[in-house]
């Protein structure tokens, strides 16, 4: 019966970090297209650019800060199990591609990393449940959790139009009141974000390779919440029910 840790072997390589079949529902787009753009306020504008400050971090796995939030993440998921080294065959465990995470981190990024640290600490049961599978009715080939994470960042990135000087989308505009209001508004967002795509993946009965499908339905149904009339703070979304601590 093939594991997760099968299914992160059917997917390495290192020049597709997001996988063969994890590869992003989201990045194509043209330049050349015409967008609107909304006008921020100079506390949005500086939340938005402390936001790209981090965006534009890339992990390094010669920082030692960088290792010791490696190992955090590693203390959090299984602090039960010793690891044994930076580079190991325990990272399979958690759904990275290989033995050296690093090489997983390079579409998403350091932030994806702090993603799933903050995920970890703030809604633990949540983030137990996604990463041993606890919940539903699984499938056989279930997603790899840690790929998985690094492509919910890159989404929401993407989503939300976050690499532009001003949103030039309304689901980029709302998300930016959000950010002004809750520094964490981003992090937040992700564990959302990671709780439904899972109930979608549970909902649709996907296996491995329609992780697409179910990413586009999961972004379709957070773009739908974010832009309900009512909701004035990330708490207020529905799809925020979903998460435990």
């Amino acid at each position: 019966m093939p594991t997760c840790i099968d299914m992160c072997e059917v997917v390495a390589g290192s020049a597709a970090w997001l996988g063969r079949g994890l590869s992003c529902v989201c990045v194509q787009r043209r330049e050349s297209d015409a967008r609107p753009s909304f006008d921020l306020t100079p506390s949005q504008e500086e939340c938005l650019l402390r936001l790209q400050n981090r965006i534009d971090v890339a992990y390094d796995s010669l920082i030692p800060e960088h290792q010791e939030a490696l190992k955090a993440l590693w203390k959090v998921a299984f602090p039960e199990e010793q690891l044994r080294g930076l580079i190991s065959e325990q990272w399979k465990e958690m759904g990275w591609q290989g033995k050296d995470p690093s090489t997983d981190f390079r579409g998403g990024g350091f932030i994806s990393l702090e993603n799933l640290l903050y995920f970890a600490r703030n809604f633990p049961k949540s983030f137990q449940d996604l990463l041993r599978k606890q919940e539903g009715d699984r499938a056989i080939w279930e997603y790899p959790f840690a790929v998985a994470g690094v492509n919910i960042t890159f989404m929401l990135i993407q989503m939300l139009d976050l690499e532009a000087l001003k949103p030039r989308n309304l689901v980029g505009a709302t998300f930016l009141k959000f950010l002004a209001e809750n520094e964490s508004a981003f992090d937040l967002l992700y564990c959302i974000t990671f709780k439904l795509m899972d109930n979608q993946w549970l909902a649709m009965r996907a296996s491995y390779m329609d992780f697409n499908a179910v990413m586009k339905a999961t972004r379709r149904q957070l773009e739908e919440e974010l832009l309900q009339e009512d909701i004035t703070r990330l708490e207020d979304l529905p799809s925020y029910n979903l998460l435990s601590r």
